[in-house]
C-alpha cells in the first residue's frame, strides 16, 4: 500500500504543468524559438499558423509540436502531431494534439498521451483539465506506472485534483506491485493524511493475506486501516470477518465490529461474537455480544457460549477461558458454570463456580470440576468439594447417587463405568431384579439401597451399580420400595438440574 503514495505522487508534476503552463500561455507569455519552418498570420481571422518544427517558451517550459494554431481572439491554442512539453527538464508531457481555452481555462489532449518525470509515467488516451477547479482526468482508460519499482495502478476514469492534494480512480481500479494487488471499484487518495479510501467491492492481496470488504480506508505510510460492510481477512490458516475490522499494526491490536467470525484451521476452532479485540503484543483476544466459540473434533462439534470469551498463549499452549453465563454444549458432553477454562492442546477442561456436567443420562456436580477429553470422548471427569453424581431412574423419582467429598469418574465411550470417592462417601441405588418368562424380559425395581463409608469404588453398567468396593466396613441400609423414607431418599443438598441442561435446539444461533 505504500507504493500507492509515490505512484499518486505524479499527479500532482501533472497539476503544476497545467496551472502554469497553460494559464501563461493564455495570456500570451511567449516566447518563440528558431526552428520553425513557417509562421502565418490571418489578420481576419486573428489565428497564428506555426507549421514545421514549432518550437516556443512559455515561462520556462518548452513545447514541441508539428504545427500550432493560436486563436487571437478565443485566447485559445491548438497543437499537432508529436506535441511535447517539457517542464525544468524533469517532467515531459506528449500526446498527439491538444487544445486549450484561455477564457474557460480548460484543456484536453488526444492521442497516445504519455506524463512522465525521472519516476512515473501516466498513460492514457484523452486527458482533460479544468485550471480553475484544479482537476485533471481521463475517461478512457488510464495507467500510471512506477519507472522504479515496477508498480502499476490502471483505471477507466481517473480525477486528479492537485490544490487540495485529493485523487480519484474509479471503474475497474486495478493495482499491482511486488508485493500487493488491488481491485477496486473507486479509490480516493487523500494526500496530506497518506490515506487511500476504496468504495465498492474491493480485494486486496498482499504476502500471504487476502483482504475484501465493500467500503474502508488505509493508511500508506503506518499500514492502519479500516475495512467496512463484508469485510474479511483470510492469512494462512486464519479467516476473520465482520462488518468492520480495524487494525492498528504500530500499537500491535486489531478490533472487529458486528457479526465478528474468527476461524483458526490449526487448532480447528472458530469464534463468533459482536466485538472482538485482539492484541498482538499481549497475544490474547477475546470476544463478546453473544459470544460462542466451535470446537471442531473427529466425531463430533464442541460449542462453548459464554457473555465473554478469551483466547490466550500460556506456556505454548493456547487455552480458551469464557467467563459468566458458561455453556458447552456436544452431543457427547454438555456443561453449565460460571466460568471455563479449556486448555486445547491438552484438551483439558475446568469449570468454576457451580459447575454441571451432563453425560448421557448422568449429572455431575461439584465447586470445581475437571474434564480431560480425546476428540470429545471423556477420559475421566474429577469432581472436587461437595461432589455428586446423579443418575435418572424414573424421573422426577427415583435416582441412582453418588455423593462424597471428592469423585473420580472414570469413562468408557462416554459411559461412566466407575467412580472413585474418597470422604463422607455416600450411595444411594435402586437395585433391580430382571425377571424372565418364555415371551418377556422385566425387570423389578427391589427397594433402595443406602451406604455410607469414608472411600469407595463403584463399578457402573449402563448407569446401573454393578459393584462397590468399600475400604473399611460400610454403614447403611436396604428399604423395600413401599417402606422408602423421604428424608433417606436423596443425598445432602440433592438437586435435579436437567432443565439447565444445554440442548441443540435451545441454542438460537445454531438453528
Amino acid at each position: 500500500m505504500i507504493a500507492i503514495n509515490y505512484i499518486l505522487k505524479s499527479a500532482l508534476f501533472i497539476g503544476a504543468l497545467f496551472l502554469v503552463s497553460f494559464h501563461s500561455y493564455a495570456q500570451n507569455e511567449i516566447e518563440l524559438l528558431p526552428g520553425a519552418e513557417t509562421l502565418e498570420y490571418d489578420e481576419n481571422t486573428g489565428v497564428h499558423r506555426l507549421i514545421g518544427n514549432v518550437n516556443f517558451l512559455y515561462q520556462g517550459n518548452k513545447m514541441y509540436c508539428d504545427s500550432a494554431h493560436y486563436f487571437e481572439r478565443q485566447k485559445a491554442v491548438r497543437a499537432y502531431g508529436n506535441v511535447h512539453i517539457n517542464k525544468r527538464d524533469t517532467l515531459n508531457l506528449f500526446c498527439d494534439s491538444l487544445f486549450y481555452s484561455g477564457k474557460t481555462r480548460k484543456a484536453k489532449l488526444w492521442g497516445n498521451v504519455r506524463v512522465r518525470d525521472n519516476e512515473f509515467k501516466l498513460t492514457t488516451d484523452t486527458l482533460d483539465y479544468d485550471a480553475k477547479k484544479g482537476q485533471a482526468h481521463y475517461h478512457y482508460g488510464g495507467r500510471v506506472e512506477s519507472i522504479l519499482t515496477q508498480e502499476v495502478l490502471t483505471s477507466n476514469v481517473g480525477y486528479f485534483h492537485p490544490n487540495s492534494k485529493n485523487f480519484f480512480f474509479s471503474e475497474n481500479v486495478i493495482y499491482d506491485g511486488p508485493n500487493l494487488h488491488m481491485v477496486t471499484d473507486t479509490l480516493q487518495y487523500i494526500y496530506s493524511q497518506k490515506k487511500v479510501f476504496f468504495y465498492g467491492p474491493t480485494d486486496i492481496k498482499t504476502g500471504n493475506s487476502t483482504m475484501y470488504c465493500e467500503s474502508g480506508w488505509y493508511n500508506t505510510i503506518t499500514g492502519e486501516g479500516t475495512l467496512r460492510q463484508n469485510a474479511w481477512i483470510s492469512k494462512e490458516k486464519d479467516y476473520i470477518s465482520a462488518d468492520t475490522l480495524i487494525y492498528h499494526p504500530d500499537e500491535g491490536y486489531s478490533i472487529g465490529k458486528g457479526n465478528v467470525y474468527y476461524k483458526d484451521s490449526t487448532q480447528k476452532m472458530a469464534f463468533n461474537g459482536e466485538y472482538a479485540f485482539s492484541s498482538d503484543s499481549l497475544n490474547y483476544s477475546f470476544l463478546t455480544g453473544d459470544a460462542y466459540a466451535t470446537k471442531y473434533m473427529k466425531d463430533d462439534t464442541m460449542y462453548v457460549f459464554a457473555d465473554t470469551l478469551y483466547l490466550e498463549k500460556v506456556d505454548s499452549n493456547d487455552v480458551m477461558k469464557a467467563y459468566h453465563n458458561v455453556k458447552l454444549y456436544s452431543t457427547k458432553i454438555q456443561c453449565v458454570a460460571d466460568s471455563m477454562t479449556f486448555d486445547t492442546s491438552q484438551e483439558l477442561i475446568v469449570l468454576n463456580k457451580e459447575p454441571i456436567v451432563w453425560a448421557k443420562t448422568a449429572e455431575l456436580k461439584g465447586e470445581l470440576i475437571t474434564i480431560s477429553l480425546s476428540d470429545t470422548l471423556i477420559h475421566q471427569i474429577n469432581i472436587l468439594n461437595n461432589a455428586t453424581i446423579l443418575m435418572e431412574v424414573e424421573a422426577e423419582l427415583y435416582y441412582n447417587q453418588i455423593g462424597g467429598k471428592t469423585i473420580l469418574a472414570k469413562f468408557k465411550y462416554n459411559d461412566l463405568y466407575q467412580a472413585n470417592v474418597n470422604g463422607n462417601a455416600v450411595t444411594i441405588f435402586y437395585p433391580e431384579e430382571e425377571i424372565k418368562t418364555d415371551s418377556l424380559h422385566t425387570k423389578k425395581r427391589q427397594g433402595m439401597n443406602r451406604l455410607y463409608a469414608s472411600d469407595l469404588r463403584i463399578d457402573l453398567d449402563s448407569n446401573e451399580i454393578t459393584g462397590i468396593t468399600y475400604l473399611e466396613e460400610p454403614d447403611g441400609a436396604f428399604y423395600p420400595m413401599d417402606k422408602i423414607k423421604k428424608d433417606e431418599q436423596f443425598v445432602k443438598d440433592f438437586v435435579w438440574k436437567g432443565a439447565l441442561r444445554p440442548r441443540r435446539k435451545l441454542i438460537k444461533r445454531l438453528d
